[in-house]
């Protein structure tokens, strides 16, 4: 080892947080987990030391990322660099495909932009455990690039007509004239060296930085996407091979005005289109776009930035469902149950009229489920939820037939002449009959203030007339996408099911039939509680929960029906939607509703499951909310859920 070149290389494991929570959700495996199925996006997140280090965020479009361990670092930059700092990471996948390289800027931005004087080379087999070498320019090349200044935004790509990897970058020294250029080098064979000193690879003239190279398979042909100062831009050059000389193409690459930096391209996992990112950095945020070709560039989004998501100049790769899966295990995060507390029976709703998400639910925790109020919560992206507070209460006022038992809620949203209205449908006791019975509430808003009307609109009378015992608890209400008609649905021990009329606020009585699911066990489909209705796609599907909501054995089933109140069926192979995973401490998953994201064939389940730490202990009311994607084979079947410790969109 030359005694001038700073190089120490270790293998350093990133622990794993609880397993208890997460905030990406768990895709059911395909039939390979080598299929590539998600992206992962590797960046830093500010000027302040403190986050000039590499973090993680996954995505399944390559487009809306969630970030993982909570937004904070999975690799210390004190334990990898010569300034304690990093930015610009940029990682590839080797060639055998399952090896990594990542290549960062070594730099402390708070000592000034001419500060840094090397990169950091890191290698790994599995995203998480990386083995890393840091080279300093000045001590590295003691006679030519003693001077040197800058060397920024790092990347790697291989090289096929030499067989080595090329760790490209741009450089400066402080000698006069001197700008930006990007040079390269070679990697040595285990990536812990550069062989040779740096080579010119292109200029465009004036200071040229943060280059990224990806091959074009349609033209055959590289594309050097770069950020040229004069004109403030990103701009293009191709060339045939790597060392080749690069011809410079006219136009910008970015779709806004605003000042950019840091491009990054990646081909799309079905391979029909090209994902071009880039950090809008006066403004915070980064902006993605699309390319058929790589000459015309389509405006996709700005990423929003909250809270520790902050990304800066960083790229992306897609990752196999075993990688995902390996990467939401170490390094989950905390938004999984996705609303603090005790939370059970979640209505979900859109509202067109706030362009919001809400989530109604049965205030848990108490004992006998006596809670006896509902509350509320919103959200914008599905992941991050603002308490709305108590939104009705059944004790006091507010409703003036029940007393207690406020459970089960379910809510619609109609437009009409005046605005919208939201139709509020739950199940209270009352004191009068002594039974659970079904009331409804209605607001011009989807947070309230909600009026409830001052009777039940179904009592245990109402039950169809071939049904016995059970009770009027678990509402849901559906409207029919193809008549316009509306539906009510209840039922504990029967699916009873009724048209109401136009008010919304009462049934009509001579619908009323019993839709409970003929034949199962309590170990497989026979129907229990918590109806649910919506429409796909020409089929009307119906789940429901299965055994009592305290038992290891509570999951959700379903079966589909040509009409909202036509006769269920049942797939004998097919009617799991979700169910508990007691290895990963994931319990008692059922009672749910359904999402569809407006405009879009994109559905969630919402669900509550029994908190882990009172499994052994009346886990029937401590049960927490979480939310997980849900997807259709091409017959239209559910494909079962696996509930998930990490939830993203």
């Amino acid at each position: 080892m030359n005694n001038n070149y700073l190089l120490t290389t270790i293998l350093f494991t990133l622990f794993a947080m609880p397993l208890c929570a997460g905030n990406s959700a768990v895709q059911d495996a395909p039939n390979n987990p080598d299929e590539m199925v998600a992206y992962l996006f590797t960046y830093f997140n500010s000027n302040d030391p403190k986050d000039e280090q590499i973090c993680y965020a996954i995505s399944d479009d390559g487009y809306n990322f969630t970030p993982l361990n909570n937004g904070d670092p999975v690799i210390s930059s004190d334990t990898i660099a010569f300034t304690q700092c990093v930015r610009d990471p940029h990682i590839l996948r080797g060639e055998d495909g399952k090896t990594f390289y990542m290549v960062a800027t070594d730099m402390k931005s708070s000592l000034g932009w001419s500060s840094n004087r090397g990169m950091v080379l890191l290698k790994s087999n599995d995203l998480i455990h990386w083995q890393h070498s840091v080279i300093n320019f000045p001590t590295r090349y003691t006679k030519t690039w003693k001077n040197v200044i800058r060397v920024w935004a790092p990347e790697t790509i291989y090289d096929h007509k030499v067989g080595k990897y090329m760790v490209f970058y741009s450089l400066r020294t402080s000698d006069p004239g001197s700008f930006d250029k990007i040079y390269y080098q070679y990697a040595n064979e285990d990536f812990t060296d550069l062989e040779g000193e740096p080579k010119w690879l292109f200029d465009a003239g004036n200071a040229t930085i943060d280059g990224d190279i990806v091959y074009n398979e349609a033209d055959q042909l590289y594309h050097l996407f770069y950020k040229q100062e004069s004109g403030r831009g990103i701009y293009q050059a191709v060339a045939k091979n790597l060392t080749d000389k690069w011809q410079m193409l006219d136009g910008h690459v970015e779709q806004t005005k605003e000042a950019v930096e840091g491009v990054g391209v990646c081909k799309t996992i079905d391979g029909k289109s090209w994902i071009i990112m880039y950090d809008c950095y006066g403004n915070g945020h980064y902006q993605f776009c699309k390319s058929e070709d790589l000459k015309t560039f389509k405006f996709v989004q700005n990423t929003e930035t909250k809270g520790k998501f902050t990304p800066r100049h960083g790229t992306i790769i897609p990752i196999t469902y075993a990688e995902k899966e390996r990467l939401l295990k170490e390094f989950p995060n905390y938004n999984q149950p996705i609303l603090t507390g005790f939370h059970a029976d979640p209505e979900v709703l859109y509202s067109n009229k706030t362009k919001k998400y809400y989530i109604y639910s049965t205030t848990d925790g108490t004992p006998g489920w006596g809670g006896h109020d509902f509350s509320v919560f919103s959200s914008e992206d599905l992941v991050n939820w603002k308490d709305e507070g108590k939104m009705l209460d059944v004790k006091g006022d507010q409703v003036k037939w029940a007393t207690g038992n406020a459970w089960a809620p379910c809510i619609i949203e109609r437009k009409e002449k005046n605005g919208y209205k939201y139709y509020f449908y739950f199940s209270a006791h009352n004191p009068q009959s002594n039974r659970k019975e079904i009331g409804v509430a209605v607001s011009d808003n989807p947070t309230g203030p909600f009026v409830a009307t001052d009777a039940p609109i179904v009592t245990d009378a109402d039950r169809p007339n071939s049904v016995r015992g059970g009770q009027a608890i678990d509402v849901d209400v559906f409207q029919d996408p193809k008549s316009g008609k509306y539906y009510l649905y209840w039922g504990n021990g029967f699916m009873a099911g009724a048209e109401l009329n136009n008010d919304l606020l009462s049934i009509k009585k001579e619908t009323t039939k019993n839709l409970t699911p003929q034949g199962g066990s309590l170990q497989t489909w026979a129907y229990r509680e918590a109806p649910y209705v919506f429409y796909r796609k020409g089929i009307y599907y119906f789940l429901w929960s299965v055994d009592d909501t305290g038992s290891p054995n509570y999951h959700v089933c379903y079966g589909t029906s040509t009409s909202p109140l036509g006769e269920i069926k049942i797939d004998e192979q097919n009617y799991r939607v979700i169910e508990q995973v007691p290895e990963d401490q994931i319990y008692g998953t059922a009672h749910n509703s359904i999402l569809q994201v407006p405009g879009k064939d994109e559905w969630y389940i919402v669900y509550h499951r029994i908190n882990r730490n009172y499994i052994n202990h009346e886990p029937g009311i401590h049960r927490e909310t979480c939310i997980d994607k849900m997807t259709f084979d091409k017959q239209g079947k559910i494909v079962p859920v696996k509930p998930s410790l990490n939830f993203s969109r």
